[in-house]
């Protein structure tokens, strides 16, 4: 006689479920033989632990989520590149001449300043000290935002731009992250980089995120910024099992290397 199959808790297949990435099982159909339950029960369990920010998941399988760590703008400059500036062409169609912007700090943001000096009349405000310097050169109206400066990504947070964000208007704010989710925001290392990230979106008459894909999901970042509804994320991730979550909270999602000479409707 076959023994009966041996009840398990949702905890406890949890638990071993991320014994199993540790080891090395990273497939959907691996992780659902090893632990005897259907291939769409793993993939509701594998969206739980993404939600805990305890794994983090690719296609057809997950992976457990790494310790997070701030990456030094310098070591960013040079990650992606090529992603990261599609994703900045793309964003660059979304501005209007005349517009008044804010950019953030950041690596992705840095290419999307590449490709404003292919619009006329633009304010530009910002956090960031290399993109500040840039816009300069580029001879762009240009409003820095002052504060406390992140050692990371040379950004400008706390009491001192919060004060200056939440007295200016901009048609459409385009934020850089360390990781994003649907309905958390945008991931940050401190809370007060969080709290001015929000104090932005609140301002602008649109928000757009700019993300490449390994940024996508909850991660072990330590503090998070919540996001109006209807925000804008544009990113070089392409699968449907990782977009339609932003879909269904009510995201526009617009894939980078998507027909970028079509301006969409933007303030």
């Amino acid at each position: 006689m076959a023994e009966p199959a041996r009840w398990v808790s949702t905890h406890q297949r949890h638990e071993q479920l991320l014994h199993l990435l540790r080891a090395g099982v990273v497939r959907v159909e691996d992780l659902a033989a090893r632990t005897e339950v259907s291939e769409s029960t793993v993939r509701r369990d594998l969206a739980r632990l993404e939600d805990e920010g305890l794994v983090a998941r690719t296609y057809g399988g997950a992976r457990p989520a790494a310790p997070f760590r701030e990456v030094a703008l310098a070591e960013r400059m040079t990650q992606e590149v090529a992603a990261k500036a599609r994703i900045g062409a793309a964003a660059a169609a979304l501005v209007r001449d005349g517009a008044t912007v804010f950019v953030d700090a950041g690596s992705t943001c840095a290419q999307l300043v590449e490709r404003l000096p292919e619009r006329q009349g633009l304010t530009v405000v910002t956090r960031g000290l290399e993109i500040a310097l840039r816009l300069a050169e580029l001879d762009i109206e240009t409003v820095v935002v002052g504060g406390r400066v992140s050692a990371g990504s040379h950004g400008t947070s706390g009491s001192i731009a919060l004060f200056v964000m939440e007295r200016l208007a901009v048609d459409v704010a385009f934020l850089g992250c360390d990781a994003v989710h649907p309905t958390q925001g945008v991931g940050e290392p401190t809370l007060e980089e969080a709290a001015t990230k929000e104090a932005v979106a609140r301002q602008a008459r649109r928000t757009v995120v700019l993300a490449h894909a390994d940024k996508l999901g909850a991660s072990t970042v330590p503090a998070w910024g919540a996001l109006p509804t209807g925000w804008t994320l544009v990113t070089d991730e392409t699968g449907p099992e990782r977009l339609d979550p932003y879909r269904q909270a009510g995201v526009e999602v617009l894939p980078a290397g998507a027909d970028q000479d079509r301006l969409p409707d933007g303030p």
